[in-house]
């Protein structure tokens, strides 16, 4: 019988990876994997589909294994550079990234990576000469244009960003996911009209990216607190942590929500947009089940099916919460509890700051929920987090069906 060709098992997965059938292509990779055990191109391979298959930690151990079987890759050096960096190892990812970048320094690819590390990193002026090196190797590429105008936010040059986003839109061309992050930051660079929500694909991309440093930036720099305080609330409000109630956990992330929110629930399920926050979620094992979705598309179904519907610091990436609230009341059962968090503005209906985050004027919310049929229990002032060493004030709600 004749052996398999691990060349071309390697050729075969690599036309259906390209032709999306991703699946496919980690059976081939693999197949190519035992017949050559050890193989770098399977392995680096392997590594880009785990990586997209949103497992970074299986997409670490074989990008790794790549590297150690051929360190002077720039490809694969490269790919462990970018994939440390979605796992929230930065500095990690800067050297490798620089590493790939000293072998082959016409990767455009490789430099955005490099640019949008150092600028996670807190580096956001360092990052704008590697993101417009990509830029000179892809002119017309919208995304690194894109990654620019975030740095040059983020480093206080607003007319350089306003700049780079419009370039970016320029030549975003058929890509709507792309037009629409950049209007939505030249929105919040004050250079348009701010949409009723962020773009899907804008909050998925950031908190994917985010997820594997968040929990420790969140409680380790931010001194972030809304989840324990919205505890409170509840409790204030006679709500009974008695682990009684049905609990939707909506925009759950990581799951840090999740731990405040148990004590309250004979059943909990979560729902999020990013496949890679929810990942980190299931391993706290909090969850009955968890859900990737958009909360307004998943909401609609649920009619009845909740006791508790909790949101922290999730409606602050939604404009108008008409919609949002209408629906949580529909999802909940008569006598049902809405929890959630605000960053608290003064203008209503909403604004979109510099932050890329909506604040809300707590009366117009207050008014929207009495709309949507419920009475306020809690409206409580909070410092929800430090931004930039500065406080971030927010207003604390739970509402009764």
């Amino acid at each position: 019988m004749a052996q398999p060709d691990p060349d071309a098992l390697l050729k075969s997965g690599t036309q259906r990876h390209a032709a999306g059938d991703l699946p496919g292509a980690v059976a081939q990779y693999r197949a190519a994997l035992q017949a050559r055990p050890g193989d770098p191109n399977a392995l680096n391979l392997l590594g880009v589909a785990a990586r997209q298959q949103g497992d970074v930690a299986l997409a670490l151990r074989f990008a790794d294994a790549a590297v150690r079987a051929r360190p002077e890759s720039a490809v694969f050096l490269a790919n462990f550079g970018a994939t440390l960096a979605e796992a929230g190892q930065l500095p990690a990812a800067v050297k490798f990234l620089q590493a790939a970048l000293r072998r082959a320094p016409r990767d455009a690819v490789a430099w955005r990576n490099l640019g949008q590390a150092l600028a996670a990193q807190g580096d956001a002026a360092g990052a704008v000469e590697p993101l417009t090196r990509a830029i000179a190797l892809a002119p017309r590429a919208a995304e690194p244009r894109l990654a620019l105008a975030h740095a040059r936010r983020e480093a206080g040059d607003a007319e350089g960003a306003r700049q780079a986003a419009t370039e970016a839109l320029a030549r975003a061309g058929r890509d709507a996911g792309m037009a629409a992050q950049a209007r939505f930051l030249l929105a919040a660079l004050g250079a348009g009209e701010a949409p009723d929500r962020a773009p899907a694909a804008y909050v998925r991309g950031l908190f994917d990216q985010y997820a594997g440093r968040f929990d420790a930036d969140l409680e380790g720099n931010l001194g972030y607190r809304t989840p324990s305080l919205l505890a409170a609330a509840l409790a204030a409000a006679g709500v009974t942590p008695a682990r009684a109630l049905r609990v939707l956990d909506l925009g759950c992330g990581t799951g840090l929500s999740g731990l405040v929110l148990a004590p309250f629930a004979a059943r909990m399920e979560g729902v999020d947009l990013s496949p890679r926050m929810l990942a980190l979620a299931e391993a706290r094992g909090l969850y009955a089940a968890l859900h990737a979705a958009d909360l307004l598309a998943f909401l609609p179904p649920q009619a009845g099916g909740w006791d508790l519907v909790a949101a922290v610091d999730v409606l602050n990436y939604l404009g108008d919460l008409g919609p949002a609230l209408q629906q949580i009341a529909v999802a909940l059962v008569p006598g049902g509890i809405a929890a959630f968090s605000i960053e608290t503005g003064d203008v209503a209906p909403f604004a979109l700051g510099e932050g890329m985050r909506y604040r809300h004027a707590p009366a117009h919310v207050a008014a929207l929920a009495a709309a949507a049929g419920f009475s306020v229990l809690i409206q409580q002032d909070a410092v929800l987090r430090e931004e930039k060493g500065v406080p971030v004030a927010g207003t604390l709600f739970v509402l009764r069906r």
